[in-house]
């Protein structure tokens, strides 16, 4: 997916931007940057970031990042940030987005008579691309609503200009961009997680679409936000840091909500609740709350060295490090009847593992409980995850064997709580990963522990639907 993190003070930038861009390493596992402009230069570097953390990359050399403002950026596409010297005057950019039709819009570009300097594994740099519709506009504001009419996909993005930070978010909202402020300075960025720490106070969710720019005074709004919204609903399941809040939602209150319900309405004997770390847990603790049964730590993150696992390209890089990171508490798993809580099952792989590992180490029972319904559809807006394909995804590979080779027959019906065809894709995915008992969220829980209305939230990932 990735993630960025902007400022502008009074005062030199660069401890607060390499601090805040940190915070969002659990957004993204292959590409760092960071650029600052001072004095009409501006200062860049970009790492791999595939088999080091950010912070090892980037910590010796930031002596040699001058100025009052940056951006920075935890990408799992292209490298960034970009420059760009042009009519609308010079710029560096950031951005959080998919394109899916990319290889389009390069043939318009280059028919026009553009050319592109960055290359990504021999392909075009997706954000030189976005840079290149900005400058087809008369001004910033016109080139990024260039952006927003002419991509299929989304893209939020920073610009960081001779007169500022420009923050803009996607057209329909579905990844956030937060505003933070302290005395001499203002800060952009994608999660709430990288303020506090900072000293900054969160001040703001830009809107769908809307433009800001920001000074070390204040923020001026460039471009009014639109009245309608999709933000991913995938950002409180999965992506977003515990602490984080979009829309004014919290996210460890949404996967909280979700276990509380969750576990109210379980009759199943157990002996205790554990979350699988570190997405599961805050949904496992209102679980266990719920259903009045203990907490424990059944299964622990080795945290010094296993980042997170979901966007590795490589499928047996991704389950190799899946099953390294995640240590089971023998102690606590022999002869017991554990719940364990999840965020998702996607591939469903990984799970498969875990649960083989729990009954390896004296398991009694392993019963799951997922915090969202399951996914039938792969996402066509957000770097949702690694799924090019709807087959990669073990519901829909279910579905396929349970109709006779059609993936697509009667996904209304498996999308829907409670029907045959859905308690009999639950029972078929349960048999496949050798779990006691599954049970998944359902959507209108889901939206509900969410708090914002339906048609506000995308679902597209469990119902295939798209409001706009």
């Amino acid at each position: 997916m990735g993630g960025f993190f902007g400022t502008i003070s009074k005062a030199a930038c660069i401890t607060d931007l390499f601090y805040g861009t940190d915070y969002h390493s659990h957004l993204g596992t292959r590409r760092g940057g960071i650029a600052t402009f001072h004095d009409g230069i501006f200062y860049r570097s970009i790492h791999n970031i595939e088999n080091s953390y950010f912070r090892s990359r980037f910590e010796k050399g930031l002596d040699k990042f001058y100025g009052n403002s940056g951006i920075g950026v935890i990408s799992d596409t292209d490298p960034q940030p970009i420059f760009m010297h042009t009519r609308l005057g010079k710029f560096a950019i950031v951005t959080v987005a998919k394109i899916n039709n990319i290889d389009e819009l390069e043939r318009d570009l280059l028919k026009k008579g553009f050319h592109f300097s960055e290359l990504s594994s021999g392909s075009i740099n997706q954000t030189e691309l976005l840079a290149l519709l900005i400058t087809e506009g008369a001004s910033f504001v016109e080139g990024i609503e260039n952006v927003y009419n002419k991509i299929q996909g989304s893209c939020s993005m920073l610009l960081l200009t001779e007169d500022g930070i420009i923050a803009a978010r996607d057209k329909y909202g579905r990844t956030p961009v937060l505003i933070g402020k302290k005395d001499g300075a203002y800060a952009a960025a994608s999660e709430t997680a990288s303020f506090p720490n900072l000293d900054f106070e969160f001040e703001y969710n830009v809107g769908p679409g809307e433009i800001l720019l920001l000074t070390a005074d204040g923020m001026t709004q460039l471009r009014k936000p639109n009245k309608k919204m999709q933000i991913c609903s995938f950002l409180w399941v999965y992506y977003g840091y515990p602490v984080s809040t979009y829309e004014n939602v919290n996210v460890d209150f949404v996967r909280y909500g979700c276990g509380l319900n969750m576990g109210k309405n379980d009759a199943t004997k157990a002996d205790y609740v554990a979350g699988i770390p570190d997405s599961g847990v805050g949904m496992a603790l209102g679980y266990a709350e719920g259903k009045g049964i203990p907490y424990r730590r059944a299964i622990v993150k080795y945290t010094p060295t296993w980042p997170r696992s979901f966007t590795p390209a490589n499928q047996s890089i991704r389950d190799l490090v899946a099953k390294m990171k995640l240590i089971p508490n023998k102690k606590l798993l022999e002869g017991k009847r554990v719940i364990f809580c999840d965020d998702s099952i996607v591939r469903g792989t990984q799970l498969r593992d875990n649960v083989n590992i729990l009954y390896k180490f004296g398991a009694k029972e392993a019963h799951m409980r997922v915090c969202c319904p399951p996914i039938l559809f792969a996402c066509p807006f957000i770097g949702f995850s690694a799924s090019k394909s709807p087959l990669e995804l073990i519901a829909r590979r279910t579905i396929k064997e349970l109709e006779n080779g059609d993936d697509e027959k009667n996904l209304d019906r498996y999308a829907s709580t409670h029907t045959e065809q859905y308690n009999c894709l639950v029972e078929n995915i349960r048999k496949k990963l050798n779990i006691t008992t599954l049970r998944f969220n359902t959507l209108e829980d889901l939206i509900k522990a969410i708090g914002l209305p339906k048609e506000s939230v995308c679902t597209h990932c469990y119902d295939n639907s798209s409001y706009f």
